[in-house]
């Protein structure tokens, strides 16, 4: 009972900060203003242009996602193979940028991309051709991909690290090439990983609004931006949180997803490994 005891300032926390604005979520998207109860609000997403920001964020979102799958694998792959002191340093390099704030991250970008930015003063230097990508759906993708690959490598990296390289050998023993070992051992095994770098990637970037304010500027709406509109400039809290209630849909299936692949249950014992 005592032990019990030490979670109570994690559940005081998260029934403050978690439990309490869900339910408050809930009960603006299914109340109007004067209290009574309503569907109109959820109803709300069936609108032309709140379909047309949640199908633009589903498509960027799962192109980032992809996007950050590609790239995040076989860096993963790379440092689950290097020796302690070497993977150590290398995935330090992909977690310092994570120390600095999420909105300077972006607005860095933003100088970077912009019209007069320093890509393309280094270009106009080398006399090549200036590239427009600022304010476009390329730009936020790109955002998107810079801020959330971290968490793509670090579940990944946690998985294959932990696949016994005994299973491997074996294969490569009994005649299997490098790429049917990928395909029949490491990718199968690995898949708890995948699972859960895609739902921390695909979750934020579903839902993000600032990576689009900056570097999309206002020529790309997202669900998100609709939602963050509402809220702010519409102070129709109502309508926000039927959007937002919409959204959460896909925050549940991406946690049963976790649920099922949960890479606690399943991947830290990989090749019998503890």
């Amino acid at each position: 009972m005592r032990r019990r005891w030490l979670a109570a300032p994690f559940l005081l926390w998260s029934a403050a900060f978690i439990i309490i604005p869900i339910f408050m979520i809930i009960w603006f998207a299914l109340t109007d203003q004067s209290g009574s109860f309503t569907w109109s609000n959820i109803l709300e997403m069936g609108l032309a242009d709140n379909i047309k920001a949640l199908a633009l964020a589903l498509l960027l979102s799962i192109a980032a996602t992809l996007i950050c799958l590609v790239i995040a694998y076989p860096i993963a792959m790379i440092l689950a193979g290097k020796k302690n002191g070497r993977n150590t340093m290398i995935a330090m390099l992909f977690i310092l940028p994570m120390w600095m704030n999420f909105l300077l991250r972006t607005m860095a970008w933003q100088t970077l991309l912009e019209k007069n930015g320093v890509i393309n003063t280094i270009l106009r230097v080398l006399h090549l051709p200036a590239v427009t990508i600022i304010n476009t759906p390329g730009a936020v993708i790109l955002g998107m991909v810079y801020n959330f690959l971290p968490f793509m490598i670090l579940p990944l990296y946690t998985v294959l690290s932990k696949i016994d390289r005994e299973i491997t050998y074996s294969a490569r023993d009994l005649g299997a090439g490098p790429f049917q070992t990928f395909v029949k051992i490491t990718l199968p095994l690995s898949k708890p990983g995948m699972i859960s770098g895609i739902t921390m990637v695909f979750v934020p970037a579903l839902t993000t609004f600032v990576i689009t304010d900056l570097l999309g500027g206002g020529k790309v709406q997202l669900i998100g931006n609709t939602i963050e509109q509402e809220f702010i400039q519409g102070s129709s809290w109502h309508v926000g949180s039927g959007l937002s209630l919409i959204l959460m849909i896909f925050v549940f299936i991406s946690m049963v997803l976790v649920a099922k692949y949960d890479p606690q249950s399943t991947g830290t014992a990989i090749g019998g490994r503890p």
